[in-house]
């Protein structure tokens, strides 16, 4: 009686929140778990056959966007959190949206992307059929501290009979493979013309075998602490994998996934992980290689980061950057660094988090920005509440103070950039500016027009 209750609680207040132009995918969750304390609620629904929770500091949206477009191109009826919502009470709010009177899920997958240290929260011990682990690196530090609390965290949500889909190329991950006895489904990347011998972080988040505690020894990083490693003593390992990515092809938007030929939708290493997570998963529930191939090559789904766009003739890419995650910042600093021609880069943010008020900048000094020291960078446009910040910061990584400019009234950055710099441009910002951008640039249009 009382889940029916919570139910119709849930959907009347989401109904209330969209006829007030409100997009209703936390509040209703806020009544129900925290106003009207029933933390227990989602342990009472009836859940379907597939529960598809995917998880890690980064490349869980992208993830689990891959994996619906996947799974419903071969008629699977799934529901998951589209706008990316992934916390406990975003869930609470999605799960009783979709159930019926009586608490039953009607839907044939629910697949979620969950915040890791939220995973508990959501599914308790026994719930998640299928559990994808994408990475655990330094990640909103003011809220997680190391890394390895995350990991206990998301070791936590792990039942008896949950399958684990993960990335072995991540040592700290890659402990769940011996932890638990549970189906183990690994996936990786091999060598590729961008992997390197020495790592250029002078902070690696995982670097010791878990069981002896010697150094790892790597054959090869692709970034951070993710690669190809084996400890000294032969106590652990990355070893084999069962889906691993060979023949890296960014310019032709084609990788090989167990020698098949595989689109891929963005020229960046995320995406390669991100596929490969996906065709593993989907490939492991039933979903044959053909059919696979077919929804990733046939149907191809577009990136929803990374959008390119022009202004004034000027090629426009759009990476959205996470705050707290160096080696997010990492990624799209070497995929600058790997373009050819000049560059120009927007860089900066309103809003540290938008999960927590305490604004922690200490992670600024993680980033390697040392990277963007580089003579194919024309100019360097520094914006948002923070700018003073990242200003400091820029001018610690020895790059030429005459390329970096601050912009004190956004309103004013389009004309700044088409005046006083040349080359292609690249916005490196996080989710709230990229929205402020897009929205100066439809103006600038507009005003054309």
């Amino acid at each position: 009686m009382k889940v029916s209750i919570m139910i119709i609680i849930n959907k009347l207040i989401t109904k209330i929140c969209k006829l007030f132009g409100k997009n209703g995918s936390v509040y209703p969750g806020y009544i129900i778990y925290d106003v009207l304390r029933q933390k227990k609620i989602l342990e009472k629904i009836k859940y379907p056959k597939y529960v598809i929770a995917v998880t890690g500091s980064s490349g869980k949206g992208s993830t689990t966007d891959l994996i619906n477009h996947i799974l419903t191109d071969n008629g699977y009826d799934v529901c998951y959190n589209k706008n990316g919502s992934n916390g406990v009470l975003a869930a609470t709010t999605l799960i009783l949206n979709n159930c019926n009177i009586k608490g039953e899920f009607k839907h044939q997958v629910l697949l979620l992307e969950c915040d890791e240290r939220h995973l508990k929260l959501i599914f308790g011990k026994n719930k998640m059929t299928h559990l994808v682990v994408t990475n655990v690196t330094r990640d909103q530090p003011a809220r997680n501290g190391d890394p390895d609390i995350v990991f206990q965290d998301i070791i936590k949500a792990i039942g008896d009979d949950t399958k684990l889909i993960i990335n072995a190329d991540d040592p700290l991950v890659n402990r769940l493979s011996y932890l638990f006895k549970n189906d183990c489904i690994t996936y990786g990347v091999g060598k590729t013309s961008d992997s390197y011998l020495k790592s250029s972080i002078e902070a690696v988040d995982y670097a010791y075998c878990p069981r002896c505690h010697a150094k790892l020894d790597y054959l090869y990083y692709h970034y951070g602490h993710i690669g190809n490693y084996i400890c000294p003593n032969k106590d652990f390992r990355r070893g084999d994998v069962m889906y691993e990515v060979k023949d890296v092809d960014f310019l032709k938007h084609r990788i090989k996934i167990n020698d098949e030929d595989i689109y891929l939708n963005k020229d960046v290493l995320y995406a390669v992980y991100y596929t490969v997570s996906a065709y593993a998963l989907c490939n492991y529930i039933g979903v044959s290689k053909e059919d696979l191939k077919k929804a990733i090559n046939g149907d191809k789904l577009s990136s929803k980061r990374g959008k390119v766009r022009e202004l004034d003739g000027r090629k426009l890419t759009m990476l959205e950057t996470k705050n707290e995650n160096n080696l997010s910042y990492y990624q799209s600093l070497r995929f600058i660094k790997n373009q050819t021609g000049k560059k120009t880069i927007i860089l900066g943010f309103d809003n540290v988090s938008r999960r927590y008020q305490f604004n922690d900048l200490s992670w600024l000094w993680d980033v390697e920005f040392e990277l963007l020291n580089d003579k194919t960078i024309d100019k360097i446009f520094i914006i948002g509440r923070f700018r003073y910040d990242v200003l400091t910061r820029l001018s610690f990584a020895n790059i030429d103070n005459n390329k970096l400019i601050l912009i004190d009234d956004l309103n004013e950055l389009i004309k700044r950039v088409k005046q006083d710099s040349v080359g292609d441009i690249y916005t490196m910002v996080c989710f709230d500016m990229t929205a402020n951008i897009l929205k100066l640039i439809e103006d600038d249009e507009n005003e054309k027009n």
